[in-house]
């Protein structure tokens, strides 16, 4: 599997955060825009605390089985590997969900006067925070899953000899 890559994520938020404050100019000119749920950002924080959750389970897993203590409870690869496919997969969604809630903040920003814009623009905000959790708890996910580089690979063919 390849690692998360930072520069993809943000390249995904900003073309995400760009199209939707284009789209929402558009739909506000048009009609209503339509508002930011306050599930948004609850939904994201809740997948960030499952993320972060399994991340802290797998660490003190692995510690216990590299300290070989008694009654240590093993990792299996296969659900490891699908807990670092999961975190990748939310990392992206997340990264594409906070840019578009962040590009229709940034559109609500031009309107704070009004009440309802205003916590609009609220919501949107902390839905871009719980998307960067995501994206966090999902780096660390993979960080803790990694494996340790194997020393034949980093070793010369002058060396085999």
């Amino acid at each position: 599997m390849r690692e998360l890559r930072i520069r993809v994520l943000a390249g995904v938020f900003l073309v995400a955060g760009i199209l939707s404050w284009a789209g929402a100019r558009l739909w506000n000119s048009i009609g209503t825009l339509p508002s930011v749920p306050l599930a948004a950002p609850i939904v994201l924080a809740v997948i960030a605390v499952v993320l972060l959750a399994t991340a802290l389970s797998l660490r003190a897993r692995l510690k216990a089985q590299r300290e070989r203590r008694p009654g240590a409870k093993g990792v299996d690869p296969l659900m490891a590997a699908r807990a670092v496919v999961f975190g990748q997969a939310s990392a992206l969604v997340a990264a594409l969900v906070a840019g578009m809630y962040g590009g229709t903040g940034v559109f609500l920003l031009e309107s704070l006067d009004i009440p309802a814009r205003r916590d609009q623009a609220i919501y949107a905000g902390f839905a871009v925070l719980a998307g960067i959790g995501v994206i966090a708890a999902a780096i660390f996910l993979e960080r803790v899953c990694k494996l340790p580089e194997d020393d034949d690979r980093n070793t010369g063919a002058a060396s085999t000899a």
